[in-house]
């Protein structure tokens, strides 16, 4: 389980010594509410390790190697609550028809070399564990400056998610016709909504493969960073408070003050002036 706090249930356990199939049970015992919650965080955890591509099934299997206790009832019930049922892969068409879906398909984001911004987006979601809930937040960086460009936070996986972040960057940004937007091909981007907002501005989209994902480097290791920095030293009562928090963290941390090695040990703001500049 990802830490929310200072230590992992996993890491806790180690010290203990106490098997984690053993905390689970003894939490199932005395605290129901405490154990659901660890439960789904568990399956949140390996459904967006595996970009939405593992059914119940293989979730089950993976939580019972984990040391829970769990049937694939209850894991399917979990994860249709939550909306992380697998994506059903769509077969891969090629035709010379304008409407194609070739372009959804195509990897273009591996093919570019930068030169500026608002050429590349490169896009991604993961979630937030609440007291009591999950929340979920859809993040663009801008794959030259390593800007985010756009995010939005929302109790729900549906396509309104990273709708709502394009959107941002979109009147944000005001992107050239030709710009890339890149993510897995996980339904939300794969939607009709979501396809016409990119088509009506003159992006592209480009989508990586089954086990073939692009270097998406940047928006891992942003990932990375905010649960580090910042989400594992709170407990967010809230989906208020969180996006409180992401939003301190992003407008007035990351964006502004973070500096970043692949750009020069400067902020993403202080890249992007130098290159204006420039």
């Amino acid at each position: 389980m990802p830490p929310q706090g200072s230590l992992s249930i996993e890491r806790m356990c180690q010290l203990a010594p106490v098997s984690r199939a053993g905390f689970y049970r003894s939490l199932q015992v005395s605290q129901p509410l405490e154990e659901a919650m660890a439960v789904r965080a568990e399956i949140q955890h390996i459904a967006l390790a595996h970009r939405r591509r593992y059914g119940y099934r293989r979730i089950t299997a993976e939580l019972r190697r984990r040391g829970l206790s769990v049937n694939h009832k209850r894991v399917a019930r979990l994860m249709r609550e939550d909306n992380l049922l697998a994506v059903q892969p769509r077969a891969f068409v090629a035709t010379t028809d304008a409407q194609h879906e070739l372009e959804v398909y195509l990897n273009l984001a591996s093919r570019l070399t930068l030169t500026g911004m608002n050429q590349l987006w490169v896009a991604d979601i993961t979630y937030i564990r609440l007291r009591a809930e999950f929340v979920y937040l859809a993040v663009i960086l801008d794959g030259f400056s390593r800007k985010v460009v756009g995010w939005a936070l929302d109790k729900t996986l549906a396509t309104r998610l990273p709708l709502s972040a394009l959107h941002q960057a979109i009147v944000d940004r005001h992107p050239p016709p030709g710009a890339v937007h890149h993510s897995d091909r996980g339904s939300q981007y794969t939607s009709e909504q979501f396809q016409r907002l990119m088509a009506d501005h003159g992006v592209i989209c480009s989508m990586s493969r089954s086990g073939n994902v692009w270097d998406n480097a940047a928006m891992e290791s942003f990932f990375s960073s905010l649960k580090t920095e910042r989400i594992a030293r709170r407990i967010y009562r809230t989906r208020d408070e969180a996006r409180a928090d992401v939003f301190d963290y992003i407008e007035r941390f990351y964006n502004t003050r973070r500096r970043h090695s692949t750009i020069g040990y400067l902020s993403p703001m202080e890249f992007e002036a130098n290159v204006t500049v420039a």
